[in-house]
């Protein structure tokens, strides 16, 4: 009887395995292989890309988990989580949501983040690495560590005057600590309440909707996103550009503008806002304290384009990246313009813009004998459990003006206040020190102008750095009289008391 051929033993193939069966078992091991290929590249080369395709919604049901860290000013939580019994565990909601939502922006499931919840998200939501104890360990177990908490530099008192102070005007204020940058106050508004959109649901939708199609953007942060023509509150820059270049050395020596003054290359005048100008020669200290756009004008192209560019600069503008650690808009001085437009850009017009933080930071390196701090929105990070994961620190930004030269700024405000267009900010017992500014703008001045006001304030007798620096901009009021020392002033000053009453 025939035995059945088999394939052998040794090199030609294992016992009882045919040729077809080899075949099978190596194709199986290739699809085998291409799956571990697969595997690998799926999970290891594409997981990042995976893990932020829109479609992919498990990141964001990992999100909404578990309560997001906190937000604070001073010992008082802002925010919160509340959960919703649907779909994603947990929510963001606010406490006085439109006081602080120029400060922390909104988290939304819907419309993503802003502001404080949008650049500090890794450590609200727990995906920070620095809130781990074993980075290593927890990033391959993909261990969700709690939320860490974000401690903010605003006085909450501070906070409450200038939104109080701005009502139901379109405006802004920013109030700084000039010795360390600390924000005290950022306040725009009409504002709005982040709680309203934070979830996902049909009430959510159509309350952002309304937000959006709202004429006065109760969502634009007017302290830090917007820039405004900041008017004769610039002449404090362009009065530390002439003193730091030498054309004045002496504030209350005639100076060697004349009226009327014509505009380089041109016949226009500048003309000014009251006859107290109107004459030539006015010592600086006169001309700040009415305001004087025919001097201004020509110290700032006595000084020049590089002078006026430069000390710009220092106090802030034309930095596109000024991150506290929210990103402002940029604040504008040109530099490359004819004579002319120097002249109008001096006095805060032609293209010359600033948001409201900007100029607060003007205000306040003058108060800080010349040096400008870094503004710091965010006080401290820290774990949920109250473990700080970093501490920041005051840190120098410029040295715009010499101590001298700011000295001789302080002067000029404080009779600016004294003396002149700035009377409305005096608070008893206190030193202020201030200057007022009204914008015009709109196709041939036709707008209602933007009602300025920059300044600081120390107790009386005090040697010490003034503890607040402020600007206000009131951007369309009702009021009759439009200028910043009747809008801006007064909400300067109920900031400044606030502080100062702390």
């Amino acid at each position: 009887m025939a035995r059945p051929r088999t394939s052998g033993n040794g090199p030609q193939g294992l016992p009882g395995i045919s040729v077809t069966g080899r075949r099978a078992g190596t194709f199986c091991l290739l699809l085998i292989a291409a799956l571990c290929v697969q595997a690998t590249r799926v999970q290891v080369f594409e997981a990042r890309e995976l893990d932020h395709n829109t479609a992919n919604q498990r990141p964001v049901i990992e999100r909404y988990a578990r309560p997001r860290g906190n937000i604070l000013v001073g010992a008082d939580t802002v925010t919160g989580s509340a959960p919703t019994g649907g779909r994603y565990d947990y929510k963001r909601t606010y406490a006085d949501g439109p006081l602080y939502a120029a400060v922390t922006g909104y988290s939304s499931q819907a419309y993503g983040n802003t502001q404080l919840e949008g650049t500090e998200d890794e450590l609200l939501t727990g995906t920070d690495p620095r809130l781990a104890d074993f980075a290593l360990r927890d990033a391959v177990a993909r261990k969700q560590n709690p939320g860490g908490d974000v401690h903010t530099t605003l006085d909450r008192a501070a906070q409450e005057a200038a939104m109080r102070g701005l009502g139901g005007q379109q405006g802004a204020v920013a109030a700084i600590e000039p010795a360390t940058g600390r924000i005290l106050a950022l306040a725009s508004t009409p504002s709005y309440d982040p709680g309203s959109f934070a979830g996902s649901s049909g009430a959510d939708q159509a309350a952002w909707n309304r937000l959006q199609a709202d004429p006065d953007q109760p969502m634009l942060n007017r302290a830090l996103r917007q820039t405004y023509p900041p008017g004769s509150t610039f002449k404090v820059v362009t009065a530390a550009a002439a003193l730091s270049a030498g054309v004045v050395t002496d504030v209350d020596a005639p100076t060697t503008a004349p009226y009327p003054y014509v505009l380089p290359g041109m016949t226009t005048p500048l003309v000014n806002d009251t006859t107290a100008c109107d004459r030539p020669g006015l010592s600086l200290d006169a001309a700040m304290v009415h305001s004087c756009n025919s001097v201004l004008g020509h110290l700032g192209v006595r000084t020049g384009l590089a002078g006026m560019a430069a000390t710009a600069a220092d106090f802030g503008f034309n930095d596109a990246r000024l991150d506290m650690p929210v990103r402002p808009a940029r604040s504008n001085f040109d530099t490359r313009m004819d004579q002319a437009q120097l002249a109008l850009s001096s006095i805060g017009q032609f293209d010359t813009a600033a948001t409201p933080l900007v100029m607060a930071m003007v205000a306040a390196g003058v108060a800080n004998n010349g040096t400008v701090m870094r503004p710091q929105l965010v006080d401290r990070l820290t774990r949920s459990d109250g473990t700080v994961v970093r501490q920041l620190k005051p840190a120098v930004y410029r040295r715009a003006v010499s101590p001298e030269v700011a000295g001789q700024l302080q002067r000029l405000m404080t009779d600016v206040v004294e003396k002149g267009t700035g009377g409305s900010a005096r608070i008893a017992g206190a030193v202020v020190g201030g200057k007022t500014g009204t914008a015009q703008h709109g196709v041939d001045n036709s707008g209602t102008p933007y009602a300025w006001f920059v300044s600081w304030a120390k107790p009386a007798g005090s040697d010490a750095v003034p503890p607040v620096a402020v600007a206000v901009v009131v951007a369309d009021s009702a009021a009759t009289d439009v200028t910043g020392g009747a809008l801006a002033a007064p909400i300067a000053r109920s900031v400044m008391r606030a502080v100062l009453g702390r």
